[in-house]
Parts: structure tokens; C-alpha cells; sequence
């Protein structure tokens, strides 16, 4: 099979990203990556500049994978319990089809970035709607007056939570948990 430019790019990233997942960032080498991708050790070398370069551009890329997939099917004109509905059950798809990008979650969170405030800026952009829907929520007077990032973390990092420890086996959640759980943690966020 001939691979073009982009091609071998996904190729070494998606095996970094499996790598990673199976031994964590100190039992990697380019040269582990290089069989796993199937290209010869100097092809990574056409992509990144260096392993740091590597793992920082997959940091990109699954960030921005994960933003697609939290906010898929999400319309800022939708009601806010159903945007928030959605975006909590992506999160939950998202660990049965991608099990590896939530176990790597953590691990991606602590690597330093060349340009932090670059990256949180970005990070801002990819996850908009997310944000948006705190935003509205707070200005429709139904959500706590909190930052969203608070917000976020006291509903959403939840699902991710739950959805995390269900993809590692410790523990399976019928439709009626996940559903008690969406409202538990609308719960949390909601004024009283």
C-alpha cells in the first residue's frame, strides 16, 4: 500500500498514541514508534523534529480529536439540557470507540508545551461550544455563577471520570446509571 505525506504523518501519530497508551512516555523511542508504524526510523524525522516535537503535535492532535468528538451533533441553538446531554454521552462514545485517547488523557495533561499560552488559546477554540454552553447557561440564570472551568470539572470531567474506569473493565454502567449520572451531575451545576 503507497502512503502519501499525511498518510505516514497519522500513521506515526496513531502509533505513538498506542505506545503511549501501553507504556507510558518514558518506555518510548522513535525507533519503538518506527515498527509500530511500519515506516523506517528517518521517516519520523520528514514529520517531527524530534521526539519532543513528536509528542507535542500528538498532544494537538488528540486535543483536537477529542473536541470534535465531545461537541459532535451539538448546536449552540439547541436547549441547554440537551447540548449538555449530548456532550456528556460523546464523551461517554468516545471512551467505547477510543479507549486509548481517555487512558492517555492524563498522561497528555502534564506534558509541558513549548508555548503554553498558545496552546491554552487553541484549547479554548477547539473546545468553543463547550465553553458556550456554560456561558448561556450562566446568562440564562440556570447554572451557578462559577467559572466554567469549575463547571466543567463538577459535570463533565464526570462523564469522563466514569467513562475512563468503564473502558478499563473496573466497573460497567447499565442505560439507567449513565442516564442517573447525566442528571446527577446536570445536578451539580444547576441553581437550586
Amino acid at each position: 500500500m503507497v502512503f502519501n505525506m499525511t498518510d505516514k504523518r497519522e500513521q506515526i501519530l496513531e502509533a505513538t498514541e498506542l505506545l503511549l497508551a501501553e507504556r507510558g512516555f518514558h518506555g518510548l523511542s522513535m525507533q519503538m514508534v518506527a515498527k509500530q508504524a511500519g515506516v523506517a526510523a528517518g521517516t519520523i524525522y520528514r514529520y517531527f523534529e524530534d521526539k519532543d516535537d513528536l509528542i507535542e503535535q500528538l498532544k494537538y492532535h488528540v486535543l483536537a480529536r477529542i473536541a470534535t468528538a465531545i461537541q459532535l451533533n451539538v448546536d449552540n441553538d439547541m436547549p441547554l439540557q440537551e447540548r449538555y446531554r449530548t456532550m456528556w454521552l460523546n464523551i461517554w462514545h468516545l471512551a467505547s470507540s477510543d479507549c486509548n485517547t481517555l487512558l492517555n488523557r492524563n498522561q497528555y495533561e502534564c506534558l509541558p508545551t513549548k508555548d503554553n499560552a498558545q496552546f491554552r488559546e487553541l484549547e479554548q477554540k477547539m473546545f468553543a461550544k463547550v465553553d458556550q454552553l456554560f456561558t448561556d447557561g450562566k446568562q440564562a440564570g440556570l447554572f451557578k455563577l462559577l467559572d466554567n472551568k469549575i463547571l466543567i470539572g463538577l459535570s463533565l470531567e464526570a462523564s469522563v471520570a466514569l467513562a475512563r474506569k468503564h473502558a478499563q473493565g473496573l466497573y460497567q454502567l447499565d442505560e439507567k446509571a449513565i442516564e442517573a449520572a447525566i442528571l446527577a451531575s446536570w445536578d451539580a451545576i444547576i441553581k437550586h
